[in-house]
């Protein structure tokens, strides 16, 4: 679909391109959507995050979301409740999961985003772990239970550290609203396709496309939906309005049920490659 997008903002022009705007670049050029992996931090542990990050992005993963643990998660479903509660049951804490992440970086170039509440990078001062989570090599943050309005202070120690805030719209959200959040986006626009918690659905939403038509009348950024897609059919069904899926309850399941096992990359990669191979 052809839409009238607005201009970049000199401040979306002076921002380094990192990882994601670059990797969005490439699947804009080769007439590509994107697909977006969430995993739990720690689940079953680091040592397996750091493997199962590596086998995503040899499986077809353009972005990875590594959800950090925390203890009382209410933007999640069950399942990413569950796999929470298994990352910090391993001693998965912010600090070891960046060092992950440092370690990630040392075997891949696949765009990191943390999906994290608020709450933990306050308690542990908001620019030490913006910078520290840079330097590591995050390339996003996506944080939960920050209110946009109150996210001046976020939003310039973000684009110093040249960090993408990627921020959540819901089918709920007002067409004021989603202008005032897209305003302040970088990287891609995370739109959720039902409203409620995280996990898999049975359908898609209907009016997929006009939510997707509202959001693109008020940014140029991409646009990656998820909550709820779970197979390779739904998979091409929202793929054929976005830019990017995310797929991230199906997965996290993949891992709960195979987590003991030695081959569990493997295991994850192959359910994985059969959903990035539908796009």
């Amino acid at each position: 679909m052809d839409y009238d997008l607005p201009p970049m903002t000199g401040i979306d022009m002076l921002r380094p391109v990192n990882r994601i705007d670059q990797r969005f670049q490439n699947l804009r050029e080769q007439n590509r959507k994107g697909f977006v992996a969430y995993i739990g931090a720690g689940d079953p542990d680091l040592a397996s995050t750091e493997a199962l990050a590596v086998r995503l992005a040899d499986s077809g993963v353009d972005i990875l979301e590594l959800g950090v643990p925390f203890s009382d998660p209410l933007a999640d479903g069950l399942v990413n409740q569950l796999a929470a509660q298994r990352g910090l049951a391993s001693g998965t804490t912010p600090e070891g999961l960046l060092e992950t992440v440092a370690a990630i970086r040392k075997q891949s170039n696949v765009p990191i985003v943390l999906y994290i509440y608020f709450n933990i990078m306050h308690r542990r001062g908001l620019k030490e772990f913006i910078d520290a989570a840079a330097a590591a090599g995050v390339d996003g943050l996506l944080a939960l239970d920050l209110p946009p309005e109150e996210a001046d202070e976020y939003e310039q120690l973000m684009k110093e550290a040249g960090l993408c805030s990627i921020w959540l719209i819901a089918p709920t959200t007002p067409e004021e609203r989603i202008a005032a959040i897209a305003a302040r986006g970088s990287g891609f626009i995370y739109y959720i396709s039902r409203e409620g918690v995280t996990g898999m659905r049975q359908d898609i939403v209907s009016s997929l496309d006009e939510r997707i038509a509202a959001i693109r009348r008020h940014t140029n950024l991409p646009i990656a939906v998820g909550f709820g897609i779970s197979n390779a059919e739904q998979v091409r069904q929202v793929a054929a309005d976005c830019d990017a899926v995310v797929v991230g309850s199906a997965i996290v399941n993949q891992i709960a049920e195979h987590g003991n096992a030695p081959d569990l990359p493997k295991r994850v990669g192959g359910f994985v490659r059969e959903l990035t191979e539908a796009l």
